[in-house]
């Protein structure tokens, strides 16, 4: 499994933005996703994740109700949609893939691959 995180950017407080999650497969099996987000400086933090059929979606406490996450599966591909965002969502997000654990994992170490990640700055 290869992971390919895109769409951050500069946004201002209160924007939006969505990022996406390019999953390249060896197989027809598809792992649950989970995003997370390390701020400069702060530990890696576990920010969603969804299911590997999309129906089971948890979220973190701070982006609940701001954030979004979904897939789609002929595209192989996860997003998510940040809403209202905040200063404080200013970090590198990074995918990663989870083939083992169902529905999904808010454990780091239960993922077996990750993406480069992609830098979001939420900054007026």
């Amino acid at each position: 499994v290869q992971l390919q995180a895109s769409g951050g950017g500069l946004v201002q407080p209160g924007g939006s933005l969505r990022l996406s999650c390019a999953a390249y497969l060896a197989t027809l099996d598809h792992p649950a996703i989970g995003w997370f987000r390390q701020a400069p400086g702060k530990e890696r933090e576990w920010v969603s994740c969804i299911s590997p059929i999309g129906g089971y979606t948890i979220y973190e406490d701070s982006v609940k109700g701001r954030f979004t996450i979904s897939r789609d599966i002929a595209k192989n591909t996860v997003y998510l949609q940040m809403n209202s965002l905040k200063p404080e969502d200013t970090a590198t997000y990074y995918c990663a893939a989870d083939i083992r654990t169902r529905p999904c994992s808010s454990v780091g170490i239960t993922y077996d691959y990750w993406g480069q990640g992609t830098l979001v700055t939420v900054s007026s």
